[in-house]
């Protein structure tokens, strides 16, 4: 094989360029501009919604069946990581999109995806999933809401935590115990409704990142639901919500890539401006060794992320070990990346004037949700030692 030809392996298609350069065209006139203020107020950038919705980049996910733009695993990896490397917060409109809906794509009846995707698709709705509770977060086996069967309706009380866009989604994805003698094999997974008697919100958590991304508890004060809502079997709802994590671990891959880019680009920029001792900073060794580390670690995070992608869209047997690797590497190359980019702009790093703290403080919550990097490893081993 011809050098030049084994290097195309690395090279994304024309159409998943195309998508990129799409996105950071839109990113860079509509959703850049709100990244600071959003991180300042607290409050969801509706302006940045409003611009990916324009241009079908809030879902790209969804099946063109469903009115969606039918983007394959890797594209919508490429519109995270565009998003993410103008602002973080805005990136989760894309990523718990898919987050939410994936159960119904891989689970739901027809008469529930074209329910339910439909609107996410046009926009009309966003989707959130609520798997975390308050004592029940890594091991989300150990949760207590329960659904009770009623007639033709489930009943479901307990509450949800630390579910992103909680109160601004539409739609819910609710997993819920049917059985409780069954542990994992007895919780199903159930479509609430924002609008449901019997939901309610949480104030907003008060958080270190990602704060235009509301993030809140989710009350389920005897909720009934048509037994139609039930995603997929009764009792199979975790394995339904594991399957769905390692579709969209490679999400929060693609987000961290994006932070760090962000974070990387703008270091670059500044080094090569600011001067001391008379000559650029970025004349110096050992900057010049941070920018080398800095790139090196993203692209070694890109190729993995983009091959778990690949795996995501084919369904490889091997897609978890791929899943966790890719949001575990990537995360922590994005927290070593974004720390690193805030030392070079020194003092000015520290301050809200520059944007890099605001990507360190956002990257660092990539290694703990869908997952701690810890368990990450503890799957990651787990499907080493099957092997």
């Amino acid at each position: 094989m011809a050098a030049e030809e084994s290097f195309d392996v690395y090279r994304l298609p024309e159409e998943h360029e195309a998508i990129r350069e799409a996105v950071r065209e839109v990113c860079a006139a509509k959703v850049a501009p709100n990244a600071a203020e959003a991180d300042e107020t607290g409050e969801f950038p509706k302006a940045s919604y409003d611009a990916l919705r324009a241009a079908d980049f809030h879902a790209p996910h969804i099946p063109v069946e469903y009115g969606g733009a039918g983007a394959d695993a890797l594209a919508t990896a490429v519109v995270i990581e565009e998003v993410a490397r103008a602002c973080a917060a805005s990136s989760l409109i894309p990523a718990v999109n898919k987050l939410g809906t994936m159960p119904l794509l891989l689970a739901g009846s027809e008469e529930l995806k074209r329910r339910y995707l439909t609107p996410v698709a046009s926009g009309e709705a966003m989707f959130s999933y609520c798997l975390s509770e308050p004592e029940a977060g890594s091991d989300a086996a150990s949760m207590t809401t329960r659904a009770v069967r009623d007639g033709d309706h489930w009943v479901l009380n307990g509450v949800k935590r630390w579910i992103t866009n909680a109160g601004v989604s539409e739609y819910y994805t609710v997993f819920a115990v049917t059985d409780p003698s069954a542990r994992s094999k007895g919780i199903s997974a159930f479509v609430v409704e924002k609008s449901d008697p019997g939901v309610s919100f949480g104030a907003p958590e008060k958080k270190l990142g990602i704060k235009g991304s509301p993030t809140r508890e989710v009350y389920l004060d005897n909720v009934r639901i048509p037994v139609d809502r039930m995603i997929g079997a009764e009792g199979s709802g975790f394995a339904t919500a594991m399957r769905t994590l390692d579709h969209t671990r490679v999400t929060i891959a693609a987000q961290a890539l994006g932070i760090a880019q962000g974070a990387l680009d703008y270091a670059k920029g500044y080094v090569q401006e600011r001067k001391q001792f008379g000559k650029a900073v970025a004349e110096f060794q050992g900057v010049q060794f941070m920018l080398a580390d800095m790139g090196m670690k993203l692209e070694a995070a890109r190729q993995l992320t983009y091959a778990a992608a690949g795996k995501s869209e084919r369904g490889d047997a091997d897609l978890t070990y791929f899943g966790a690797a890719a949001k575990c590497f990537a995360s922590d190359a994005a927290m070593e990346i974004t720390t690193d980019a805030v030392q070079l702009l020194g003092g000015y790093g520290y301050t809200r004037d520059y944007p890099v703290e605001r990507m360190m403080r956002d990257a660092k919550i990539t290694q703990i949700y869908e997952g701690t990097n810890q368990v990450q490893r503890i799957v990651m081993a787990r499907q080493l030692l099957r092997g």
